[in-house]
């Protein structure tokens, strides 16, 4: 494990672990920006994690120790995080899952268990069943459970949360290597340009879409949409990143119906994709506070999403909603939205300002630390 710096003189030496599972790309990108900020604050901070989440977000970069462990709960798993909390002050788990890890580690011991609960886990059939228990268990074993969202904190209580409260997470800024600079570009006109012309979207307008694919994410909708807009003229392009377990079957409905999609797999220009877009297009079944609507508010791209989760509450007016499963809906949306200029530049202003009604990395990090020193004393 990799030191971390000493407290200041006149801070608290407050030792947090952070519990996190796989690390999707919005809980992943929390802890890290969660565990800059803490270290800056004085608070020493362990982050316990697949080796995958640690090459993906550098814990250790941001000043923390790190100690691997696998996703799943294990016996070796729970036994390697109850030795890292051992000594803690506290134990900060991030999702269901690392949640029932964490509360299997802790068993009885007075190490309190904060949970943030960053989305609903997806569950169909018998799954639906243990999804619930696990849930239960997560929430009971906490002292307090942060939920992403309103109804996120609602389910938090309907499952038996003592204490649920909302805490709306942030969204960090981009990390460098996720900039590209004009000279890297090697266009005159600049990435935007540069990755229509890759897209083949040169003279049509661009849609962008980014999220694993998987079921939930609503893809399948999202293809049964692009159908309608193959009578568009221009027909758009809709550009699709991410990477998942449905690649190859939308793949095939791509083919077979014709569908002016493209699927580019997992990206790490997401910013540079927006750049170039004319309309983002979020078609989940049900988000918390969606890491792709951030940040196509934030650069002030028109968005059009399924009013789901806490989506509603995220954007506010500063976009387009439709109802889940609706694929007709979808597709006019972004019809009208292709058709009126002047709606894309009113969506494409509100988008910042509704950005900057949402709370700071700042502000979540004293957030969070306020609710350390409550129940862990300070």
């Amino acid at each position: 494990m990799s030191s971390t710096p000493v407290p200041p003189p006149g801070q608290s030496s407050l030792h947090a672990v952070q519990v996190l599972g796989r690390g999707s790309s919005g809980s992943g990108a929390h802890v890290r920006s969660l565990t800059a900020g803490l270290v800056a604050r004085g608070v020493r901070v362990t982050v316990c994690a697949p080796y995958a989440a640690e090459r993906a977000y550098d814990f250790t970069g941001a000043g923390a120790s790190f100690a691997p462990a696998p996703a799943r709960p294990e016996p070796a798993a729970v036994a390697a995080l109850r030795v890292v909390c051992a000594g803690a002050d506290l134990v900060h788990a991030h999702g269901v899952p690392a949640a029932v890890r964490a509360a299997l580690a802790l068993g009885c011991r007075r190490e309190p268990l904060v949970v943030t609960w960053h989305t609903r886990p997806y569950a169909e059939g018998a799954r639906v069943h243990l999804v619930r228990l696990m849930e239960r268990r997560a929430v009971r074993a906490a002292a307090v459970v942060l939920g992403a969202s309103s109804e996120l904190v609602e389910r938090a209580r309907r499952r038996g949360a003592r204490d649920a409260r909302l805490a709306p997470i942030a969204v960090p800024g981009p990390r460098a290597s996720a900039l590209v600079s004009d000279e890297e570009c090697g266009h005159d006109d600049g990435c935007g340009h540069k990755i229509r012309a890759e897209l083949g979207a040169l003279g049509r307008p661009l849609l962008l879409s980014v999220g694993r694919l998987e079921p939930r994410r609503g893809h399948a909708l999202l293809l049964d949409a692009a159908r309608v807009w193959r009578g568009l003229d221009p027909r758009p392009l809709l550009a699709v990143a991410g990477e998942g377990a449905e690649r190859a079957a939308l793949q095939r409905r791509v083919e077979t119906e014709d569908l002016p999609v493209r699927l580019l797999g997992r990206r790490e220009d997401v910013l540079a994709l927006l750049g170039a877009a004319d309309v983002a297009v979020l078609p989940s079944r049900w988000e918390a506070r969606a890491l792709f609507a951030q940040e196509a508010l934030r650069a002030g791209v028109p968005l059009v999403a399924t009013a789901v989760g806490g989506v509603p509450e995220l954007v506010g007016d500063a976009a387009e909603l439709v109802p889940y499963g609706d694929a007709g809906a979808l597709a006019e949306a972004v019809r009208r939205l292709l058709a009126d200029p002047g709606r894309r530049r009113a969506l494409a202003a509100a988008g910042p300002v509704q950005a900057g009604t949402w709370p700071t990395e700042d502000d979540t990090v004293a957030q969070v630390l306020s609710v350390y020193d409550e129940f862990a004393g300070g």
